[in-house]
């Protein structure tokens, strides 16, 4: 089909929707599903493939159990600019109702000449989308119009009902898309200003759709940290907790939506909706929660590495929420008010629950608790002012961090070449910055298996330079434990824009500033590579 039969259908006088044109072709292999509430509500499933969006209109949403089936009636094809279209089409217009995307990422087809399968009648490919991951057939039945969409591989467990009236784009449920102005990416996003926010320190920043919500941008406080040091205070003015080693989140409870925010404000609502889900049973007023998102294991500790694998679908660990401060409720600020004042306010909110976990003090002395948080694995401890104010986004030295191993988080600059029966990348080149300058740290070649290399190969491709962002090399030799990097390496070595970092742990700072023995953990998309320096411990 041309975009014919999409244009005679529309009035865009009076319809928002886009009037589009065919692309030309392009390897772009993305996907889209819109939740359509027209006289009927059903899921409209779009590919793109030749320039165009081929759509089919499924009635009862997409199968999740290896095997289901759903009818898919093929309709016209709509322009590549529908992608990111949402909102309300006027009622008296063809389709007239609310769109929300419903779901948006890539796919990848089974066959080298995927419109050539289509065409045939059909076609086996698999989604990567944000609610959506796996496989699925298009298989057309004997009316040209009808096909068959079916689930391949494996079972996927269904989304929860509050994602199935979540927008993959802006987060926005139906009922507010039909109240909002409809976007799509030829124009600005037209979002509602939050009704009623009470002031905050931080001013309110324009939302984008990598962005949480108006409200929670509107809310957001940068989290305060806490300052690494070699030894337990003398002291006793502190209290200590756990150190938990996953994605620290605020949740923000805004208007009856929670939104999870990453330390970078990003929405991670729903990357993570075990989480949010059991933050709406706590039924919470208007808030903001400070804790860490970590994923369990097998001995119910903290393990980065589950979480990493939980973010690339490789495992279904269980996750919790530990949370640990409360920096507003209600129409109160309280970053003022003492910690402990703001952990008994928050005590009283955190109901009984198996995910959403309080994140009480320790008893005791603190070189007794170091022991015990060492026997039982754990990765070390916070120690913090109880007076101590919340000091959002500074070090200041009022909370400080004990750690029992030794982790650092370093910028990805680039990686080597793989050999023997490696594949994709050889290892990643990091560094961390000194100086306001970017300086390698050496290479990370282990903690990978197959999958996760070809999943950072294709994450690294447009992020491709011919320059060394690294101000150190190249170095005069390779070094005792092989961590520089020659003139002569460099030659062969593929360069990235340094805006990447991962978590790696390792055996000890060698004496020219290298990593011993590096192991990598998982990526860190909740840490901007421009504040990744060496963690230089000091004594408290």
């Amino acid at each position: 089909m041309s975009l014919r039969e999409y244009k005679k259908k529309r009035d865009f006088k009076k319809t928002a929707e886009p009037p589009g044109k065919k692309e030309k072709r392009g390897a772009a292999r993305r996907f889209v599903i819109q939740k359509h509430a027209a006289s009927h509500l059903h899921y409209d499933f779009r590919l793109e493939l030749d320039g165009t969006l081929k759509s089919w209109a499924v009635p009862k949403g997409m199968p999740f159990a290896k095997g289901e089936k759903r009818l898919a009636v093929e309709v016209e094809d709509h322009p590549v600019s529908y992608i990111d279209f949402e909102g309300p089409i006027p009622q008296g217009q063809y389709g007239g109702g609310t769109v929300m995307v419903w779901d948006t990422g890539t796919y990848e087809p089974a066959s080298k000449a995927p419109l050539k399968e289509l065409a045939g009648g059909k076609l086996h490919f698999t989604l990567s989308g944000k609610k959506l991951k796996g496989e699925w057939y298009l298989v057309r039945l004997r009316d040209a119009k009808q096909w068959l969409l079916i689930r391949g591989g494996e079972d996927m467990k269904p989304v929860t009902k509050r994602m199935d009236d979540t927008s993959a784009l802006s987060g926005r449920n139906m009922k507010q898309l039909a109240d909002a102005k409809p976007w799509t990416s030829s124009r600005k996003k037209a979002v509602p200003e939050p009704k009623s926010l009470p002031k905050t320190k931080r001013a309110p920043k324009p939302i984008k759709s990598s962005k949480p919500s108006a409200a929670a941008s509107a809310w957001f406080v940068e989290p305060m940290k806490a300052k690494p040091v070699s030894a337990a205070p003398e002291d006793d003015g502190w209290i200590y907790e756990v150190k938990f080693d996953g994605f620290r989140a605020l949740t923000i409870q805004q208007g009856g939506q929670t939104s999870l925010i990453s330390r970078t404000e990003k929405d991670m609502t729903h990357k993570f909706p075990a989480i949010t889900e059991a933050l709406d049973e706590l039924s919470l007023p208007d808030c903001i929660l400070d804790g860490e998102i970590v994923a369990l294991d097998e001995k119910g500790r903290s393990s980065f590495q589950r979480l990493q694998a939980y973010d690339l679908g490789r495992e279904k660990p269980p996750l919790c929420y530990y949370v640990f401060d409360l920096l507003r409720l209600k129409n109160r600020d309280l970053t003022e008010l003492p910690l402990l004042k703001r952990k008994e306010a928050l005590r009283k909110l955190i109901k009984k629950s198996h995910v959403i976990r309080f994140s009480d003090s320790l008893e005791g002395d603190v070189e007794v608790l170091l022991k015990h948080v060492q026997k039982l694995g754990l990765e070390g401890i916070i120690g913090k002012r109880p007076d101590s104010t919340y000091e959002a986004g500074r070090r200041s030295g009022q909370w400080i961090k004990l750690k029992l191993h030794h982790e650092q988080e370093v910028v990805i600059g680039g990686y080597t070449q793989p050999t023997g029966s490696r594949k994709h990348i050889g290892a990643l080149i990091v560094g961390v910055h000194a100086d306001g300058k970017l300086v390698s740290t050496g290479k990370v070649g282990t903690g990978f298996d197959a999958k996760l290399l070809r999943t950072l190969h294709e994450t690294f491709q447009p992020l491709i330079q011919e320059k060394c962002p690294f101000a150190n090399l190249p170095a005069d030799s390779s070094g005792r434990w092989g961590q520089g990097i020659t003139m002569s390496e460099m030659k062969h070595c593929t360069w990235l824009k340094p805006r990447l970092v991962c978590q790696v742990k390792f055996a000890e700072w060698t004496q020219d500033n290298r990593l011993r023995q590096p192991v990598f953990l998982g990526m860190r998309e909740d840490k901007p590579a421009s504040e990744v320096v060496r963690e230089r411990l000091k004594k408290s």
